[in-house]
Formats: C-alpha cells, structure tokens, sequence
C-alpha cells in the first residue's frame, strides 16, 4: 500500500463513469458540446529578463536553451500578442462562436487592448496560472501566494474573477488543495481523463471537474507525431467531431475540447485550419460550440436527471 499522503488525498480512478455513463442531452437539444479553449500566454512564460532563464515553446520545442537571452523564442511568443491573438479576435468574431479564454494573469496585464476587447465580449475566462510556468515543484505557500495575486489581478483587469482553473500542462500536487481553500470555483480542468464533466470528493469538498484535452491541440504543430500542415489539424478535429455524434444516439451526449494558442494558431496558416473546423461545426447537425462556463452550469443544474443507459 503508498504511504505518500498524497495518494490518500489524490487517489486514481481508473474506472469513472465505466459501462454506463449519463445519458446527456445538452441544451437546445445538442449532442456533441464543442468548447474552443485559446490558451493566452504570451508575456507571462518563463524569459530571462523576469526569470534568468528561457521558456522552450516558442515556435520551436527547443530541448535546451543557450546561457544567454534568446530573443528568438521571445519574439516568437510576442508574434501571439502582437498579431496572432487579433486574427483570432476576428475569426471569433465573424463567425460570432463562444470561446473560452484559458489566460495567464501576467500576460492579460502586458496586453490592455486584449483587455478591453474581452470585456466587450461573450468569452468566458479560465484561470490559467499567474504566469505560465511549472507549478509542479514549487512551494506549497508559493503555489498559495501566485493563485491568490492571480484572482486579484483578474479582477483588477476584467472586473471579474475566473470560476475555473487550469494550470500549465501539470498542476502540482497542492493545486487542487489550494483551489478548494480558496473557494469560488465552478470548476476544475487539470484532469484529461472524461470525455463528460464529473465530481470528485477532495477531503469532503465537492469538486465538479470539467475536462481538459491535450488530443486535439495545437501544440502538435511542435511535437512529434504532430501536425505538419493546417489540414492535419482540421482532419484530426473533424474525425473527432463526427465520430461523436456518429455514437450519440447510443451513448449520449459528449463534450469535446479543442486547445489553441495565439501564438501558433495566429499564424495565417494554420488559422485557415481552424477556420475549417469552425465552419464544420457550425455545418454539423448536432454540434455547436459552448463555453465552459456554461458547460459547468448545466452540469451542476441537471446532472441528477440524467439517465444511465447501456
């Protein structure tokens, strides 16, 4: 049996929903809840100014980096504030989707015109860190201390505080803890594991975990196997999309994430590849984009009346 504490108060679950997950039909009669989730960064990632290092995702995974100030990689994550960021604005807006903004605190502060556009829209916010950095190994009152200055500096800039969180790519074992502590969450989003939202029981607290998804994301684009042109993506999105409403008649309703990046799906050409999804979305008899808050909200609201089939 693990003696590590943490097992006791993060125990795996390999088995979830299993053979008989709720039956879900989401509003409006929806069979396959779409949420578009642009992570924003870019200002808030590891650079050797703030921090005596350099962050490797750029446009490039860089194994390692050089002892110095690599400019390269930080003008590559300024590409997503200066210009990628826009084009996304205006494909949102032109095809007028909800879209959840996963935003790092830091990086919402460097971009006020980015402020002020969100607030003049119907985007959801989700807490994505203070700074976009790893959370795994840091300090339990650390970790405390930036998820406070985070909420603060997101009201302070928005006017409002975000009812979700998600880390950079691996929250630390004291993530969860510390999001219970301080309370006002709808949700919670580092767990990959669901295709449906779910509770948890985290020392007596109810946690209502609404899925993340690294599948269908555009930092494929760097690793390998990936995505080498835009059409890799829209395929791969495209695939996912049909075969979920190919089995929702059998098996419910499903939610399905896509993840981007101003940085790498601002580009032009790769934009043109989300556009297809977008448009494949919007053509398919079934499916349609929601944000996650509202993911959240209907879960909350109807879960007990769910069946279970199968």
């Amino acid at each position: 049996m693990p003696t590590d504490p943490q097992h006791a108060l993060q125990p795996r679950d390999f088995v979830g929903y299993g053979p008989h997950p709720p039956f879900v039909v989401w509003p409006g009669g929806i069979k396959l809840a779409v949420n578009l989730v642009l992570n924003y960064e870019e200002g808030s990632e590891y650079n050797w100014l703030d921090d005596g290092r350099n962050d490797n995702w750029g446009e490039y995974n860089l194994t390692s980096s050089p002892p110095v100030r690599d400019l390269g990689t930080e003008t590559h994550f300024e590409y997503g504030s200066r210009a990628g960021v826009w084009r996304l604005a205006r494909l949102f807006d032109r095809y007028d989707i909800p879209v959840t903004f996963s935003a790092c605190a830091v990086a919402l502060e460097r971009n006020p015109p980015l402020v002020e556009w969100m607030k003049s829209r119907r985007h959801d916010l989700m807490g994505h860190g203070l700074r976009w950095i790893d959370y795994t190994t840091m300090e339990r009152g650390e970790e405390e201390r930036h998820l406070r200055e985070a909420i603060a500096l997101y009201e302070k800039l928005l006017g409002k505080r975000p009812l979700g969180w998600n880390c950079r790519s691996l929250p630390s074992v004291n993530t969860r803890d510390l999001l219970v502590e301080e309370g006002g969450f709808l949700y919670h989003s580092d767990p990959c594991n669901d295709d449906l939202p779910y509770f948890l029981d985290h020392r007596g607290a109810e946690i209502l975990v609404v899925p993340y998804s690294k599948t269908l994301n555009d930092s494929r684009y760097l690793v390998a196997p990936g995505y080498s042109n835009p059409r890799d993506f829209a395929e791969d999105c495209r695939s996912a999309i049909d075969y979920m409403l190919g089995e929702a008649d059998e098996t419910g309703g499903r939610m399905l994430t896509i993840g981007i990046h101003a940085r790498w799906m601002g580009q032009p050409n790769r934009a043109s590849g989300l556009r297809e999804v977008i448009e494949h979305v919007q053509n398919s008899d079934g499916a349609a984009f929601m944000r996650r808050e509202d993911i959240a909200r209907f879960w909350l609201a109807s879960h007990a009346r769910f069946e279970q089939r199968g």
